[in-house]
């Protein structure tokens, strides 16, 4: 055996440098290139890999120290010097605690022919002074798999769960709950087959470390992974960290690429047991969402805790209509995904609503009723045409914008179902009168639930008008792939001043929303003035 000792290597130019993550504890078997620090400069973050394979006997830094090149931060003990290969300095697996159970029931050496021994379980090394034992997870004649939790300890500063060595059946339970427990305390005696016990790995249930999750899986002994088909989309949700599960459950999740603060605990203290993932899979499977991140989560935003809010007077509970569900998830990806800046402006409409008021007998005849609505499609179709940026779309691979050579512009409809955007399409091709009677076909067709899926589709730009009830102003939400949407608040009567005296005008305040990522400020504030004048004035719509 040689002990070697581990530096840090070249930093490139860095000269001190912090340990943000120790990777490794003493005790540890590691393999070539296995992780041992993450080191963070000013600049960047760094692993340092280990150089060869072998037992760590000592950690000689701790996270928050500053270390610099040719820092020594470990010793490692290897079969032979570092400069042999990886295969000859690998060491042997390490040879187990013996059996502290009588010899006739636990003999010191178990053969490695597939026959059935009783092995004593301690507790493995905690890393400190006794801990209590809060919890008893397996009770004699449970037949366990190699990671499953036996036990869990509290000390003052954690919670830590000791998993099972190896697959077996319980055959007698010693340690009991309330009780202190220290390294070699016996837990448990467990029947296996062939074998031999390897010390049992603590872990925490307090939030790990990927690092420190890899480390699990390298210190667990070879055996045949158990196959699980990939789960896609399970892993958008808050972080799993604050979950509580053992190894064995926290390796299935990794296999299967499943994000387990999705899934709700069945076993003591909610705690996430292999049964749970495998219900959580099959309902996902099925069809049914989990409740949590749907409509309160996601993005590692944490979920909204459920309250029972009958505690503090008489509620009743509706379901939310299909609808009003699809309109949600789409406003809550819009928001989370979508930078949003709004810009507000007063727009004297005066001159307009003259016009508008001039044009009901004629409209009449035509046999349609003639609304601000049609002046603001018209005049954002002029405007779009101007500044195509905001008639466009950020490309699926995020480095290209799709500039669209058509205006379809669609209108928030509020129904007793929810809300409806149907889709005026070619917007700029069409007269005032046009778009009077297809606005108001759209929107008795939206609120008697009769729209087609086609009639919804391929917008470019969206105007909310919340009229009478409007208010100042608001900030309307992105209808994403859209890049801007326009809020259209109360017609409210302002004074203007107008170069003598003060005057009362019709002002109509306006507020557009845009994507960041599509739309600068300047090419929001250009859109807004030009919008501006073609409402001030409609007379620009002939030019």
């Amino acid at each position: 055996m040689t002990t070697e000792k581990i530096k840090v290597p070249d930093l490139g130019g860095a000269d001190e440098v912090e340990v943000i993550e120790v990777c490794v504890s003493a005790g540890d078997t590691v393999a070539e290139e296995d992780s041992l620090l993450v080191l963070e400069s000013d600049k960047a973050s760094m692993e340092i890999p280990s150089p060869m394979a072998g037992r760590v006997m000592a950690v000689l830094v701790n996270e928050g120290d500053n270390v610099t090149e040719g820092s020594v931060i470990l010793e490692i003990e290897t079969e032979g010097a570092s400069s042999e290969p990886a295969e000859a300095a690998a060491p042997a697996a390490p040879e187990p605690e013996v059996a502290k159970a009588p010899v006739a029931e636990a003999p010191a050496a178990a053969s490695s022919a597939a026959e059935s021994s009783v092995e004593q379980i301690d507790v493995p090394d905690i890393g400190g002074d006794n801990a209590e034992v809060i919890e008893v997870c397996v009770a004699e004649g449970d037949s366990i798999d190699e990671g499953d939790s036996l036990i869990v300890l509290e000390s003052d500063k954690a919670s830590m769960e000791v998993p099972a060595p190896k697959a077996g059946i319980v055959r007698k339970v010693i340690i009991v709950e309330g009780t202190e427990a220290g390294k070699g305390t016996p837990i448990l005696e467990l029947e296996v087959t062939g074998g031999v016990a390897a010390a049992p790995v603590v872990s925490a249930s307090a939030p790990i470390s990927p690092a420190q999750e890899a480390r699990q899986v390298r210190s667990e002994p070879p055996q045949v992974a158990e196959q699980h088909q990939p789960v896609i989309g399970m892993s958008e949700s808050r972080p799993t960290g604050d979950v509580y599960a053992g190894p064995a459950v926290r390796k299935m999740a990794r296999e299967i690429g499943l994000d387990l603060a999705l899934v709700p605990g069945t076993g003591p203290r909610s705690r996430i047991q292999k049964s749970d993932v495998k219900a959580f899979i099959k309902s996902q499977l099925a069809g049914k969402r989990s409740p949590a991140p749907a409509a309160t989560g996601g993005s590692g935003i944490p979920a909204v805790p459920e309250i029972d809010f009958s505690q503090f007077g008489e509620v009743s509970v509706e379901p939310l209509t299909k609808l009003h569900k699809i309109t949600a998830a789409n406003m809550h990806r819009s928001w989370l995904n979508v930078p949003h800046v709004t810009a507000f402006d007063d727009v004297d409409i005066t001159d307009l609503e003259e016009f508008r008021q001039q044009l009901k007998k004629e409209a009449e005849k035509a046999g349609v009723k003639i609304t601000p609505l049609p002046f603001l499609l018209k005049a954002c179709a002029a405007a779009l045409k101007k500044h195509p940026k905001l008639n466009a779309s950020l490309h699926a691979n995020g480095e290209d914008i799709v500039y669209k050579q058509y205006v379809n512009i669609g209108m928030a409809v509020d129904t007793p179902a929810g809300l409806m955007v149907p889709v005026i399409r070619d917007v700029d091709k069409k007269s005032i009168f046009e778009l009077a009677a297809e606005t108001a076909e759209l929107a008795q067709k939206a609120k008697e639930r009769k729209l087609k899926p086609a009639e919804m589709q391929g917008g470019s730009f969206t105007i909310s008008s919340l009229g009478p009830m409007g208010g100042t102003g608001f900030t309307p939400i992105v209808n994403t792939p859209e890049v801007a949407i326009l809020g259209v608040s109360k017609l409210d009567i302002k004074p203007r001043w107008n170069g003598s005296e003060f005057e009362p005008r019709k002002m109509l305040p306006i507020s557009l929303s845009y994507d960041h990522r599509a739309v600068n400020g300047a090419d929001a504030g250009r859109f807004m003035v030009d919008l501006n004048a073609l409402l001030a004035d409609v007379r620009r719509l002939a030019l």
